[in-house]
């Protein structure tokens, strides 16, 4: 299953490749603004800094993958959700409480520089005085995520159960995850996300906790494989 696990990892990565081609490169997320073509719905995939691949190939590996809008009726655009992961346009911060990925960050960089977090993570919300003090920690995710160069596919889709967007995303997060299983393309020892206070991140290697322990369905990389294709030549992200 290793060696399965192994070639369907190449040529996801290479699938990767073509996606990045027809992107004409990938975007850092600090540098992204709304009003640059962005497909109404997607998946997305983010890279980062020093994490590279070591088993199955050259460059840089996943460590984030993505969507948004997967319940009946949800109305969140691909932008929408970018930008709650970015935080505030001007670099003043962000809001943790709207972005899963921003809340692992923070508490991850809490744990590996010292910092403190009496708040971070609390409630669904937060008065004004304790926003202003969480105000560095969103700035320093801010920074972290906003570093991030990603890669992102429009799948226009409708939100439900049954969204390719969901499907894409889910054994694309089985495929990476080293949860349980012999580690392929393992984290650097540098990684941020080893200071995760979540056994799920420290362990799959992947900013992501959902599906990290799922069983893969080689078939989803024949989707993958057809919705690249549909997309126009750098058609988005301009």
């Amino acid at each position: 299953m290793n060696d399965r696990r192994a070639q369907d990892l190449t040529q996801f990565y290479e699938l990767l490749t073509q996606l990045e081609r027809k992107l004409d490169g990938a975007r850092r997320l600090s540098k992204c603004k709304g009003k640059m073509g962005w497909p109404q719905r997607g998946v997305y995939f983010f890279r980062e800094a020093g994490e590279c691949r070591t088993e199955t190939g050259d460059g840089p590996r996943i460590v984030r993958v993505g969507t948004h809008a997967l319940k009946a009726g949800g109305k969140t655009t691909l932008w929408n959700r970018l930008s709650q992961h970015r935080g505030n346009a001007n670099g003043d911060g962000g809001n943790h409480r709207g972005s899963i990925f921003r809340l692992i960050t923070g508490t991850a960089l809490v744990e590996r520089d010292g910092l403190a977090r009496s708040s971070w993570g609390i409630g669904n919300n937060a008065p004004r005085e304790v926003k202003l003090g969480e105000r560095p920690l969103e700035q320093k995710v801010s920074a972290v995520i906003g570093a991030m160069p990603f890669l992102w596919l429009a799948v226009d889709d409708e939100p439900g159960p049954n969204s390719l967007r969901g499907h894409i995303e889910r054994n694309a997060i089985a495929l990476l995850s080293n949860y349980g299983r012999q580690p392929i393309d393992p984290p650097s020892t540098e990684w941020l996300g080893r200071y995760s206070d979540r056994e799920r991140v420290r362990q799959s290697g992947l900013w992501n906790s959902n599906h990290v322990d799922d069983d893969y369905d080689p078939a989803f990389l024949c989707a993958l494989q057809q919705q690249i294709d549909k997309m126009g030549q750098a058609q988005y992200g301009q």
